[in-house]
């Protein structure tokens, strides 16, 4: 079933609202690493939707290995297998996601920003 177009962006509200700046480093990192080649220049909000289903599940990551696995598993959720392609296509994105949330998840985990 598809989501309604206000319930995602309520959602993505929500999510930026738990997660603060570590949500718009992580839709950055993402526009600039381009995984699926969707940067034309002047759509800078074209990954805000892989952050939100990517942090909640960083609270179980113990490694950048973990982050890999999440974070491919959910550009295959969002684009599909062949669209979204191999894990190592996400090798250093995950490392960067996980160097962010050791810096920044520590204080959501704790429920504080």
């Amino acid at each position: 079933m598809k989501k309604s177009r206000e319930k995602i962006v309520e959602e993505q509200r929500r999510s930026k609202a738990e997660y603060g700046n570590l949500f718009d480093e992580i839709t950055a990192l993402l526009f600039r690493a381009d995984p699926i080649g969707l940067d034309f220049g002047d759509n800078a909000d074209e990954y805000e939707p892989e952050p939100r289903t990517i942090l909640p599940r960083l609270k179980s990551c113990k490694s950048a290995d973990d982050v890999l696995q999440v974070v491919h598993e959910e550009f295959v959720r969002w684009f599909e297998g062949e669209t979204a392609g191999s894990r190592s296509r996400y090798r250093k994105i995950a490392s960067e996601i996980w160097d962010l949330w050791q810096q920044r998840g520590r204080e959501i985990k704790l429920g504080g920003l």
